[in-house]
């Protein structure tokens, strides 16, 4: 009877177990505090090689600078000007700052300078660090946009012991640049160790790095509930934070069109959830594009069609297939109806806009989850098949579609490539050889292993999909999910181009998309970022829990 008793009470244990995460009673804290000891001045994503010291530097608020020492070899950088003001504020946050000694003015300056005394007499005090010093050898100059194949790898030292008491950061180009002083910023940590008031104090150490994977995003979905441009910008901030080099905008969906088309202004204006209130405007986009630009960010757009296009018919009808229920129609639409010069015209001209106002080259064109169900009941589409001897085979039809847009957007100047959803690599559909395919469905691991044997480029997303929630640590299972561990040789792992974190905002709006994404997507920033042998998830709760707070 007692053995099953006991039986019973861990059957119940680990049921509860399994609901609550994972997380086991016996490894529950029984002491007040935090659970995990957060790590003072680590850097996340963790660098490739890093070296680093037990002496340390203090850096003085009112004194300290960032020194460009390389502007005569590339000219007016406005991408650095901005990151040196940007990155004052992130070294010493106000919220840090301003924490002063609990005593009386009159006591103050008399603690401090006991408080120096106390950091001074510490042997591994090695002085003040009054600049970072910004070297960017390039004479080429500061590129203006982010892109697939920028260089971000940058070189840290901190009294490296050729240059003892100083601090340097170097790179190739401005984007590196961004990066090196991102990890710079983590280094550097306040303290109340010696006395009453803060000190910001960084640890030497010498650091070489550089991105594992070229494609770190974000995607971001701004249909199903509209997302504040301050709260995009939010999450912008943060993704440089975590060194993601890509924002995939999702912009356009089913429920609404919040974007402003000027070629077709009712498009928003009776597909928007509001035409003033939730919408992106043109000059709402270049903003946060700018916003992006000054980050080392992409912005990717995706207007996905010829599915999830209901939000297109109040602003544009008739470009929508009508569906059928036996001979008469049932006021429901389907997908884009790909047998009609009209739809083409549309797409010929909103594309064209679109290449105009997102400069990066690549366009995401969708091409997920198309219902075939619509097409089937549609007489004249049935009747296309039939003449063009196509009959049964709906994948076509979709085919002629999609190979039609490709050649669309390959005849703008702006010579733009294209991404697209796994779905119209799975249905066979003849695209070109520079199409990527983004991986977002099951059994992701095969599907890597097909669309790079076939010569593609892919993006992975199929583990990262941050609107699925559990109670408990979830974050482990994104940090653990190895992009490349597909059946394959080294040159299709070598097509695979990174991946992106996704939410999907059926449930997630402004209030709760920032909460809910960080620090859950910083897991899967390290994965993309960092070397493939940095996965300790012991080791990494420590970090992760220093860049939450």
């Amino acid at each position: 009877m007692l053995g099953l008793v006991i039986q019973v009470t861990l059957l119940a244990a680990s049921t509860l177990s399994q609901k609550h995460g994972g997380d086991e009673f016996k490894n529950w804290p029984v002491k007040p505090g935090p659970w995990v000891q957060q790590t003072r001045g680590e850097a996340w994503p963790k660098p490739k090689v890093q070296k680093p010291q037990d002496d340390f530097l203090v850096l003085r608020v009112n004194s300290f600078q960032f020194e460009i020492a390389s502007s005569k070899i590339h000219g007016q950088c406005d991408i650095l000007d901005a990151a040196i003001s940007r990155y004052y504020k992130r070294v010493f946050p106000p919220s840090a700052t301003d924490v002063v000694s609990h005593l009386d003015p009159a006591n103050r300056r008399q603690r401090r300078r006991e408080t120096r005394r106390e950091m001074k007499s510490d042997p591994a005090y090695k002085g003040y660090l009054d600049s970072l010093e910004i070297v960017m050898n390039n004479k080429n100059g500061c590129q203006k946009y982010p892109h697939l194949d920028m260089d971000e790898h940058y070189e840290l030292r901190i009294n490296s012991p050729d240059d003892p008491g100083k601090a340097k950061v170097i790179a190739f180009s401005i984007w590196g640049i961004l990066r090196g002083m991102e990890t710079f910023s983590q280094l550097v940590y306040p303290s109340m160790d010696y006395g009453d008031s803060v000190q910001y104090l960084v640890n030497g150490t010498q650091i070489m790095d550089s991105p594992r994977f070229s494609h770190r995003g974000i995607l971001i979905d701004t249909s199903r509930h509209y997302i504040a441009k301050s709260v995009i910008k939010d999450n912008l901030d943060l993704m440089e934070m975590n060194k993601f080099n890509v924002f995939h905008w999702h912009i356009t969906d089913d429920p609404s069109f919040p974007y402003v088309s000027k070629k077709f202004p009712d498009l928003s204006k009776r597909g928007a959830w509001h035409e003033k209130i939730a919408v992106y405007t043109q000059e709402d986009v270049a903003d946060i594009i700018e916003y992006a630009r000054l980050r080392g960010i992409r912005v990717i757009s995706e207007f996905d069609t010829p599915g999830h296009t209901q939000s297109f018919e109040p602003g544009y009808p008739g470009l929508l297939t009508e569906c059928y229920t036996g001979d008469e129609k049932n006021g429901y639409y389907g997908p884009f109806n790909p047998t009609k010069k009209r739809v083409y015209h549309f797409v010929q001209q909103f594309f064209e806009e679109i290449t105009q106002v997102f400069p990066d080259k690549y366009l995401h064109l969708g091409g997920d989850e198309v219902d075939l169900k619509c097409w089937q009941s549609n007489p004249e589409i049935r009747e296309f098949m039939e003449k063009w001897n196509l009959t049964g085979d709906y994948h076509k039809l979709e085919s002629i579609y999609i190979k039609k847009l490709l050649d669309i957007i390959s005849s703008y100047p702006t010579n733009n490539g294209y991404i697209v959803w796994q779905e119209v690599f799975d249905n066979g559909v003849q695209v070109k050889n520079d199409t990527i395919i983004h991986v977002w469905k099951g059994n992701w691991d095969w599907e890597l292993s097909k669309v790079t044997r076939s010569g593609l480029r892919a993006i992975l997303s199929s583990p990262w999909y941050l609107n699925y929630i559990s109670y408990g640590s979830d974050w482990t299972k994104y940090y653990t999910a190895e992009p490349l561990d597909f059946y394959g040789d080294e040159d299709q792992k070598r097509l695979v181009l990174g991946g992106e974190a996704c939410m999907w905002d059926e449930f997630v709006n402004s209030v709760n998309l920032t909460p809910r994404m960080w620090p859950r997507a910083s897991a899967v920033a390290e994965r993309l970022w960092s070397e493939a042998s940095v996965k300790d998830v012991h080791e990494a709760k420590s970090r992760i829990q220093e860049m939450e707070c």
